[in-house]
């Protein structure tokens, strides 16, 4: 029973899956896909923002070389739980230097989460890399290529994701609404991608979860988000910028204690509305101060300095620059 547990846990996670399943990377599945036509494929290096399908992509570039035969041909480890030398010089070591099964000439090891793998399991891997390239291919995915070393960087072919584009979000999120029968509004699904900035699997989460409570809305999204609605940060800028700084401040409790913000959470979301907002009349010069003020705000917070205290000192001083511009 148990093996036939695991046989399934396996089939399921690795099911065949085409690299034309990939959203939005066209420019990557093209090179990829002349890896699976001729079956050969150097060292790679898989970096980009997540949730934007550089597993995905080592999945399914896997299961096109060898057919849906992973068995004993393939390996995943996730360094963020493996990260030490030991794992190189064993786990990794031994799966290598044996030779493949079946038609293709090497096997493929997907080393996930590669940044953070210490220094010591880096420079121990390069060696290892170099050794059984003959028998053996890795593929190592990180969010930041800075925090893989020079040495490992010039042994591979660098692949860059790029942040999912609107469109193919979007298009992707109506297909599994029309596929799980969810209702769904147009600023509910607009809300979903300015929440994930990018980031499909953020998406299909809080898609999921919005679902849960009902109706998929704004409200709803950023509900369960954990993120206040974008029209009531705007409410509050705007009372502060009219010099309303009690009610602005009264605005700020609301949110932080009906939402449970933190300080971080504000700021973000303050920034991104007075950067983008055209309903106000701030100058370009006034934006800068204001991003000044924010970054100073956002390091204080960072630090440990009281969330409100300096919420409310940036309330003051978007106040204090809106009574002059008023004059």
């Amino acid at each position: 029973m148990i093996n036939m547990a695991l046989e399934a846990l396996w089939t399921e996670k690795y099911r065949p899956r085409k690299l034309d399943e990939i959203v939005n990377q066209k420019e990557i599945v093209e090179r990829l896909k002349q890896f699976a036509k001729t079956k050969t494929m150097p060292h790679c290096l898989f970096t980009g923002p997540p949730g934007t399908g550089k597993t995905t992509a080592a999945l399914c570039l896997a299961n096109e070389i060898f057919e849906g035969e992973l068995v004993g041909n393939f390996l995943e480890l996730n360094a963020s739980d493996e990260r030490g030398i030991n794992v190189v010089r064993e786990d990794i070591k031994n799966f290598a230097r044996t030779i493949s099964i079946g038609k293709v000439p090497f096997k493929i090891l997907v080393l996930d989460e590669a940044d953070n793998m210490t220094s010591d399991a880096q420079q121990a891997l390069r060696r290892t890399m170099e050794r059984y390239s003959e028998v053996c291919r890795f593929i190592l995915i990180c969010n930041y290529s800075s925090k893989i070393i020079e040495p490992i960087q010039s042994r591979t072919a660098i692949f860059r994701f790029q942040p999912l584009n609107r469109e193919d979000v979007i298009k992707y999120l109506k297909y599994i609404c029309s596929r799980e029968n969810v209702d769904y509004s147009e600023d509910g699904l607009n809300a979903v991608i300015e929440v994930s900035e990018g980031d499909m699997r953020k998406a299909i989460n809080t898609l999921q979860a919005a679902a849960a409570i009902g109706f998929v809305d704004e409200k709803s999204v950023y509900r369960v988000a954990g993120k206040a609605e974008p029209k009531e940060i705007l409410e509050m800028i705007k009372l502060a910028w009219n010099g309303k700084f009690i009610e602005a401040r009264s605005k700020l409790r609301e949110l932080l204690i009906n939402y449970g913000l933190s300080g971080v959470d504000v700021l973000r979301q303050l920034h991104i509305e007075i950067m983008k907002t055209s309903s106000l009349p701030i100058t370009e010069e006034d934006k800068v101060k204001i991003a000044d003020v924010i970054g100073e705000v956002s390091y204080r917070v960072v630090e440990g300095a009281d969330d409100e205290i300096q919420l409310s000192y940036l309330l003051a001083n978007i106040a204090l620059l809106g009574s002059k511009s008023q004059r």
